[in-house]
């Protein structure tokens, strides 16, 4: 009887012995499916595959994987992010009945601490969710009171976004050889958290050679390092409305706000009274503003600053997003500014509002 028993416990070692390291498994059961029918792979973000659920809801793909990937199970209207390379078997069990997107995965590290990460993105969010139901709520009940409602719930929001960045950061801090760290990189405010993601991005660039997200996402990282915090704002020269060119290096020996806006910008002209107002409060303390526009017509330009009252050199190519300077900025939205101290090194980016004013007046007292 021992000799039997042995044989079979021989057996299950040779079978768990025996996974296909020359694909990627996945293979799952979906609890509460409803009419739900059919299950979508994407790769990275690419439809590569679908499964029919069977009897018991449960589905399976098989995939050739050489190199670990990122990969979308789309189910009805549910996203799951899951790690697979060649080897992985990997076992997904998700209840589309859980509003907080919650599942359970096995066999891969990476789909694991993605889940991890997941599970602790969920918990910020539903704070979030908190104070959004709380506004929605005290909005209703007092409409006239929106602004000071607005005021009194925004720094808890932005508190409870600064936190998450803050935990995130640690995550990819911890995770910089995996693709679970690369995912979490890219849920962090990249404001607040520039100068640290260009450094990660230089770091996991060669452990990831073949994996488009990670390169395409290093090479953006990497291509604004010039003109990040730190360092020297690069030199430029444009023409104002009269035609005449000035140089960026002209204006130094006073803390400049570069400021990149249109007319057309709904945000920027909502900014002009702020930057107006810190503008004449500092302007004899060293402080200046350069405007650069983004706008093709050049009236609407000139009309925006006399309305707006924006008594500062103005500058402009008038190409839209296609002038040299914006390209050579690499701004892709606006407004967008860059603060740089007298001797024309970076020192902020995109101060609005009360930050702007708290920065000026600790700087320049």
């Amino acid at each position: 009887m021992k000799k039997v028993l042995f044989a079979i416990a021989g057996l299950g070692l040779f079978i768990a012995s025996c996974k296909n390291n020359d694909e990627l498994s996945i293979s799952g059961k979906v609890d509460n499916a409803g009419d739900i029918k059919k299950v979508l792979l994407y790769e990275a973000d690419q439809l590569v595959d679908s499964a029919f659920l069977n009897e018991s809801n449960e589905f399976k793909f098989r995939r050739l994987a050489p190199q670990a990937n990122f990969y979308t199970l789309v189910i009805g209207e549910k996203n799951y992010l899951l790690v697979g390379a060649n080897g992985d078997e990997l076992e997904f069990k998700a209840n589309l009945s859980d509003a907080t997107n919650a599942y359970d995965i096995k066999g891969s590290k990476d789909a694991e601490k993605i889940r991890e990460f997941n599970v602790m993105s969920n918990e910020f969010g539903q704070i979030n969710k908190k104070i959004q139901d709380e506004y929605s709520s005290m909005v209703n009940a007092r409409p006239n009171s929106k602004d000071s409602i607005y005021n009194v719930l925004m720094p808890k929001f932005q508190d409870n976004m600064k936190k998450f960045s803050e935990t995130a950061f640690k995550f990819v801090q911890a995770n910089k050889d995996n693709l679970a760290g690369f995912f979490a990189a890219g849920n962090i405010d990249q404001t607040q958290y520039e100068q640290e993601l260009i450094a990660y991005a230089e770091e996991v660039k060669p452990k990831f050679p073949d994996n488009k997200a990670v390169q395409s996402f290093a090479d953006r990282m990497i291509s604004i390092k010039p003109v990040s915090v730190g360092q020297i704002a690069p030199d430029f020269e444009l023409p104002d409305a009269e035609g005449k060119n000035h140089k960026l290096s002209d204006f130094r020996g006073k803390y400049i706000l570069l400021d990149f806006w249109a007319s057309w910008c709904a945000p920027c002209r909502e900014e002009n009274p702020n930057i107006v107002k810190q503008y004449e409060k500092f302007k004899d303390k060293g402080f200046t503003v350069l405007g650069v526009s983004l706008d093709e017509d050049k009236a609407d330009w000139l009309k925006a600053i006399k309305d707006d009252k924006l008594n500062w050199p103005h500058l402009s190519e008038l190409k839209r997003w296609d002038g040299k300077v914006t390209l050579l900025y690499k701004v892709e939205g606006i407004p967008a500014s860059f603060l740089l101290d007298p001797q024309g090194k970076i020192v902020a980016k995109n101060l609005r509002g009360a930050d702007l004013q708290q920065f000026l007046e600790k700087t320049l007292k």
